[in-house]
């Protein structure tokens, strides 16, 4: 049977715990777990904080990287470890969000584990085609796919941000496409490089490179909002799908029951740190968008993400064995 605890993901209001907790912490070097190989984006950043914390308390934050099982493997041990304030998790778009509807035997329970402590970054998305691929503008782009039903598409694998985001994307235009999935980001825009495959939904700090160097070409953004790295590159909510918003994300997390004052006391540093112009440079700098956020509203993303995940998965019927 796998571990949960009864807990609901809440904000940290609704714990208590004493106030002494808060004036003495950390009193003893904190791990951060990552449950992704060191080099991705949610690990970058996790040791940005991680070191900028790092730097502010009288103890040491430590990254560990815990991968396997599309991030499962590293939010199982968040979820099971001692809800003391000495381990952080790294929460993203697909270990919460997405892998809830698509994983058959989740060894955590994302809404019940977890304590919200606050999101770090968005990562917005983009469709990027070959240079030579006849759609010019994003307008074209549902009217050449209905003409062309089941056009390949590539992703960074099964049921990843990017490969979720395409999903809603077919659903909302009404279009059929065909999914050709990769090993991840790079193999998949070496064969759009290539030619191999001509269209793919990618997350912007991945396809950045490539679009400036002229070897993919971006035709919309597929967050809500424009991004400071390609500030011309139109959204798909303002020309053809308006209210579409697909991004990947990644936030802070904390086993369920940890008191309320450390959540609290973490948030306000993490905050801090996103906020300082040198750590939120480098984020945009990468393609990425710097997002702080109380623990009450990153509680309720999470919240909304799993049910926008869960009807994607449901209509584009995606599952993992697992």
């Amino acid at each position: 049977m796998p571990f949960t605890r009864r807990a609901a993901l809440c904000a940290p209001a609704l714990l208590v715990s004493p106030v002494s907790a808060q004036e003495d912490y950390p009193s003893r070097p904190v791990r951060m777990i990552v449950p992704f190989p060191p080099g991705q984006a949610a690990d970058v950043f996790a040791r940005l904080v991680a070191e900028q914390l790092s730097t502010r308390w009288p103890q040491r934050v430590v990254v560990e990287n815990r991968a396997g099982g599309a991030g499962a493997v590293g939010m199982e041990a968040v979820a099971r470890a001692a809800p003391d304030g000495y381990t952080l998790g790294i929460g993203t778009s697909g270990t919460i969000g997405i892998n809830p509807s698509v994983l058959p035997r989740l060894p955590y329970d994302a809404l019940r584990d977890f304590a919200a402590v606050t999101n770090i970054f968005m990562t917005p998305l983009c469709i990027i085609v070959h240079p030579a691929f006849e759609v010019r503008e994003i307008e074209g782009l549902i009217p050449f796919l209905r003409a062309n039903p089941n056009f390949p598409f590539a992703s960074a694998g099964p049921a990843t941000s990017q490969h979720m985001t395409a999903e809603m994307f077919a659903h909302r235009a009404g279009v059929q496409m065909s999914h050709v999935p990769y090993r991840g980001s790079g193999p998949a825009i070496a064969d759009l490089i290539a030619g191999n495959v001509q269209l793919m939904f990618d997350s912007t700090a991945s396809a950045l490179p490539h679009i400036q160097a002229g070897r993919a070409r971006a035709l919309a953004v597929t967050a809500a909002r424009r991004i400071e790295a390609l500030p011309d590159l139109r959204t798909i909510a303002e020309t053809i799908l308006p209210g579409f918003d697909g991004a990947g994300w990644s936030g802070i997390v904390m086993p369920t029951g940890t008191p309320a004052p450390i959540i609290e006391k973490l948030n306000r540093e993490v905050v801090a740190i996103l906020r300082t112009p040198a750590v939120a440079g480098r984020i945009t700098a990468m393609g990425a968008v710097p997002d702080p956020t109380t623990a009450e509203g990153f509680a309720d993303f999470i919240r909304a993400e799993i049910a926008k995940w869960g009807e994607v998965a449901r209509v584009a019927n995606v599952r993992l064995e697992g």
